[in-house]
Order: structure tokens, then sequence, then C-alpha cells
């Protein structure tokens, strides 16, 4: 009897081991905060199943999954035809959320919100603008007492799709700066100091005094860091929230392209944040492994269905209805 139970708890184990499914991913570290609640939540309601999700950064995570070293990728920067084309494995860009990347800063004895015009970003990038009192930033904060102190650009090292965001709406501002740097996930920055993933331009604002730099906005409120309103093409100075960020968001819901690779920086709109983006999963339209494929599209029904509502507490703003109608349509393919 006793080996006869024991035979039944063995084949028990094999069964679910058989059954259980661990897949891989990696990519921007924009959406890593929002990426590692749901797929810990999704395992913990999938027995079996475990999702473990690497932030090395957009450029790093496009490489991985075109290579077919990882089960799917993330980029806040949408893939180029180039890199589609060059990829071993065929892919969808799948948008999950949208966020906002901020100018954030530390300057000791201003508590203040600053205003930062979008040629005065540029110009801060460019050399242009180095000293914290200079008179253009001055006449957009007026009453505060300004340091006459060097500022300390800060930016992402590695290939990112926080720079192709930032360097995308930087572009459409300014001539200079995109004849000089241009729009990637990695360019070469003309001065400042690098640093690698969301985490690592964080940590050297909050730890640096009169430095500036850009982080997605989740990780300047996790970070209690200082961040700027930025005046958007309609003149306004608007801050970054859900609620600025689904503003820009609204017009690109209308004209979505059918592979949903679309930029929404610089957005018209009186109430849109200027430096807006949705990011997207870049996922196989058929897995290696049939069994694989089955989770990665039974995870996206439950991301539409469950972890879009979560999205608002996490400072990203969800996908607009219609984007999500869409995307529902585009995930049966995925097998």
């Amino acid at each position: 009897m006793k080996t006869k139970f024991l035979a039944l708890v063995t084949l028990a184990a094999m069964a679910a081991t058989a059954g259980a499914q661990h897949l891989t991913g990696a990519g921007g570290t924009f959406p890593n905060p929002i990426y590692q609640r749901w797929f810990t939540e999704y395992s913990a309601s999938h027995p079996g199943v475990q999702i473990n999700y690497q932030s090395v950064g957009s450029g790093a995570g496009i490489r991985q999954i075109s290579q077919g070293i990882v089960d799917f990728g993330a980029s806040d920067g949408p893939m180029t035809d180039q890199q589609l084309q060059e990829s071993k494995i065929k892919l969808i860009h799948i948008p999950t959320v949208l966020g906002a990347v901020v100018p954030s800063y530390n300057l000791p004895g201003v508590n203040q919100e600053l205003h930062f015009a979008p040629d005065v970003i540029a110009d801060i990038y460019l050399g242009k603008i180095t000293k914290w009192n200079d008179p253009r930033l001055a006449k957009d904060n007026p009453g505060v007492s300004l340091p006459d102190h060097s500022i300390l650009p800060v930016y992402r090292s590695d290939g990112s799709g926080t720079n192709y965001i930032f360097t995308d709406f930087l572009s459409k501002v300014s001539p200079d700066f995109k004849t000089k740097v241009g729009v990637n996930t990695s360019v070469r920055w003309p001065l400042g100091v690098g640093q690698k993933g969301n985490e690592g331009v964080a940590g050297m604002v909050r730890n640096s005094p009169y430095s500036f730099g850009y982080v997605e906005l989740i990780y300047a409120v996790q970070n209690k860091m200082l961040y700027g309103v930025v005046k958007n093409p309609a003149g306004k100075w608007v801050k970054a929230s859900t609620d600025t960020v689904s503003a820009a968001a609204a017009g690109a819901a209308k004209n979505m392209p059918a592979d949903y690779r679309v930029s929404i920086t610089n957005a018209p709109g009186a109430d849109s944040y200027p430096i807006s983006s949705f990011t997207w999963l870049l996922i196989p339209i058929q897995s290696q492994d049939a069994a694989k494929g089955k989770v990665l599209h039974d995870f996206l029904e439950w991301m539409l269905d469950h972890g879009e509502a979560e999205a608002a507490s996490m400072t990203y703003a969800p996908l607009p209805a219609p984007v999500v109608a869409r995307v529902r349509k585009s995930i049966t393919q995925i097998h």
C-alpha cells in the first residue's frame, strides 16, 4: 500500500512538473514596477506558471527577444523596420500602459516645483545652458532664488526606451538637438554623467546636489524626488499625471496604426503632458514552445481584464478603451 501511495505521489509530482511553465522576459526599466506586480499577481493566480522579468533596458530587451534568448521582450521605444526584419522571431508590439518621463532635479535650498520650457531642457543637454540661474530658467521661474551654480546633467548610458522617449521629444522641439544628438534608444550625449537604468539616473540625481536628469514618473514618486512642470505645444505648463498622460494619448487612440508603433510626445491639446509614451511588450506571434505561447496569450487577456485597472495606482495611465478593443483582437493571433 505504501509503495502504491509513493508511486501516486511521484506521478502527481511529475504531472505538476510537466504542467509548470517558466517564462523569461527582458527589457525596459520604464514599465518594470508595474510588470513586476502584474507577473507576481498572475503567477499567484495561475499555479505552476512563473514569469521572470529582467529590467535591463529596452535596447537589451529588443536584442534578446530578437535572438530568441528570452520568451518575450519589452520596450518603450518601438522597434525599427530594420530591427523587425532582422529579428529571428516574428514579433508583434502589444501596448500595455502609458507613462511619463519627467525632468527631475536636486537643487539645495530650492523646494519649489520648477518650470522647464522644452527648448531649455534641450539646451541643458547641449551645453548651452550651464548655470541654474541662467536668465531663461529664471524667466520661467519668477520668485525662485536660483543659485549661481553649474548644472550637472545626468543621462541614461544604456540602450533605453526612456532615452528614446526623451530624445524623441527634444528632437521635436529643438532642431539643434535633432541634428547634434537625434532620436534613438542609445545616443551620444554631448556632456553630463551617464547612469544605467531609471534606477541609476534616479539614484544619481537624488544623491548629487545641483544635478538634473530624466526618469519615468513612478521613479520620481517612489524616490520622493522633485520633478518639473513642462510647457506643451498649446503653451500650457503641465505636470505629469495619469490624467495628463491620458490626454496626450487621446488623439493617438483614434488613429493608432495597425502595428501600434506610435509616438505621442509633444502631442496637441491643452491638457496633454508633452513627454508621454505608450510602452510595449514584444511578443512572438508563434512561440517556439506552444505551451509558452498559450501562457503569453492568456497573460495578455488577464492584463486587459485585470491589470489595466491597477495602472493608475502606480502612476501609469491605462490603455484607452478603443486601444484595449483593438489589442483584444490582435492577441488572438498569438500562440
